[in-house]
């Protein structure tokens, strides 16, 4: 699902008009990039956690040239479901609908 069919679906259940539902969509994610941006995680209870997750440095190798190089320590977002985000996803019957199609074929 594309950004522009999360919108056109909130507008739909809301009876929201588009235009406004994409200027509050976007305003959520530039919140949730300028928070993690400063070091700051977002908890949603029920939903998940947008969170900073510390790597380390280490040494990779550029395989055209055959050199070792340090890549130095760093964040990278990420995002961890809650335990009723998890809970929802495997106890869905349209995934498990799938899984049944999958294995026929």
């Amino acid at each position: 699902m594309t950004k522009a069919e999360v919108i056109s679906e909130i507008a739909d259940k809301t009876g929201i008009d588009k235009e406004k539902v994409q200027i509050t969509v976007e305003a959520f994610f530039k919140v949730i990039q300028n928070s993690m941006e400063n070091g700051d995680n977002i908890y949603v209870r029920g939903f998940g956690s947008f969170i900073n997750k510390k790597r380390a440095k280490k040494i990779a190798r550029n395989i055209s040239q055959n050199k070792a190089m340090e890549i130095p320590e760093h964040f990278v977002p990420s995002f961890k479901p809650s335990k009723v985000f998890i809970e929802r996803i495997k106890n869905s019957k349209k995934l498990k609908d799938k899984l049944s199609e999958n294995g026929k074929k």
